[in-house]
Formats: C-alpha cells, structure tokens, sequence
C-alpha cells in the first residue's frame, strides 16, 4: 500500500475540460516518444520523488469532493496501471465525472474499461502523435520484439471514441517539427471523425525524453497557424489548445 503510483495535481482548470478537476499521472507506458516530459513515469525508475500512493489519492479525492467535481486520469499510459480502475471505481463513488487520457495503442484494454459502466469514463482523450505508419519507428524503436500494428490499434480505438459524442471525446497532437509536419496532419486526419475535436499543443522543448529534443527549436507561430489552418481542410474543428 506504500507504493507510489503516479503524480497528482490536486486542484487542475486545464485537465478536464469544463470541469474543475484533480489530475493524476500514473507510472507505465508503452511509448518512448522522444519529446515525452514525464520520464519519471515512463521509464519506471526507482525514484519516486514527488509521487503518490493510492490511497493518498484517494484521501485527496474524498476530502475534496465537494469542492471538486471530476478526476482526469492520466500517464504515462493509464490504462497499463492496474490502478486505474480502482481509481475510476472510486471517483464515480463519489460522484466526480471521469476523463481518461490514452495514447490509442491499447484498443483491447480501452474496450475493456469503457464498456462496464461503472468504469466507463464520461469524457476520453486521446492523443495521437504522429502519422500512424511512423509509431513503431518514432515512438518505440527501443523495444525491438515490438510487433503492434499501430495503425489498425489507433483505428479500433478511434472507433471506441465514435460511441461517444463529440462533446465527450477529443484527440491531441503536439507540434513537434520531427514527427508533425503537413504529411503527417493529412495521415493523422484520414482517420479521425470529420467531428472530430482535434486539440494541437506546442512542443517546447526541456526535459525531454530525448536529451537531442530539448536542442529542438519550437514551430513558429506563423508555422503553427499554416499547419493548423491546414489541418481545418480536413476536421473543421481543429485548434490550438
């Protein structure tokens, strides 16, 4: 029970839209994208400086419930932490709504959580980094066994988000100059909803998973409005968050 499981904001406008939230990051994932930040997370080290345990959280959770009115779960890739569905048990117990955030390479897993309804999330992110075709070269080329057809894997999770309303479901992507450019936004846009809402993030560099990325210089901010003017060709309701 002393084991901590992942980071918590305790009071957060930007996690969940709409919505005043707690946020928690969760240790595990199955990406090593090169500009990730959360590397405490990711990579699973031994130091867990900064961390929670589980029931931390769930104190946090229970003492704010009446200021607080949902909890965004986050990762690393929550649905690898076998937390995360206690945690949504628990939050829904105490009336909070429920946002998941998930990369989309997990399409079995993320079936399994949405269709019980007493875990089914009430809002989902999901983020998408790059062209599909490029995942396993980009975002995982440490881990050479690694066999995931990306593409199909972000195709069925995308088709989880469908049962969603488009209040209820968005996808993210963040403008980083190696792995998003105009090709990519064409391949990215090929599958999503045409209602998508697709929320595009700057990259700034510092920290980064990558030591080469926080050398990266960002996209200008005439560079960012042609990419996303561009993307708006394909899903009308793309924005820079």
């Amino acid at each position: 029970m002393n084991e901590k499981i992942g980071a918590l904001v305790k009071t957060s406008l930007v996690d969940f839209p709409g919505t005043v939230c707690a946020a928690v990051f969760l240790k595990h994932c199955n990406l090593r994208c090169p500009y990730c930040y959360n590397a405490q997370l990711v990579t699973e080290t031994q130091d867990d400086t900064g961390l929670f345990t589980l029931d931390e959280i769930k104190s946090h959770l229970a003492k704010r419930k009446n200021v607080l009115d949902g909890l965004a779960i986050s990762g690393g890739e929550a649905l690898l932490n076998p937390h995360t569905k206690e945690l949504i048990l628990f939050a829904k117990k105490l009336n909070y709504k429920v946002k998941l955030d998930t990369n989309g390479t997990l399409p079995e897993l993320l079936q399994q959580i949405t269709e019980n309804p007493q875990t089914r999330p009430d809002f989902i992110a999901m983020d998408i980094k790059t062209s599909p075709q490029k995942y396993r070269g980009l975002l995982n080329s440490s881990n050479i066994s690694d066999k995931t057809d990306y593409e199909q894997a972000l195709k069925k999770s995308i088709k989880i988000l469908k049962e969603y309303s488009s209040a209820s479901r968005e996808f993210r992507t963040v403008l980083v100059p190696t792995l998003v450019q105009k090709e990519d936004i064409e391949n990215i846009a090929a599958i999503l909803p045409k209602d998508a809402s697709w929320q595009f993030a700057r990259f700034s560099a510092g920290n980064c998973l990558e030591p080469l990325y926080n050398a990266l210089p960002s996209y200008s901010e005439s560079q960012i409005s042609e990419l996303i003017n561009y993307a708006k060709t394909f899903i009308p309701n793309s924005c820079l968050r």
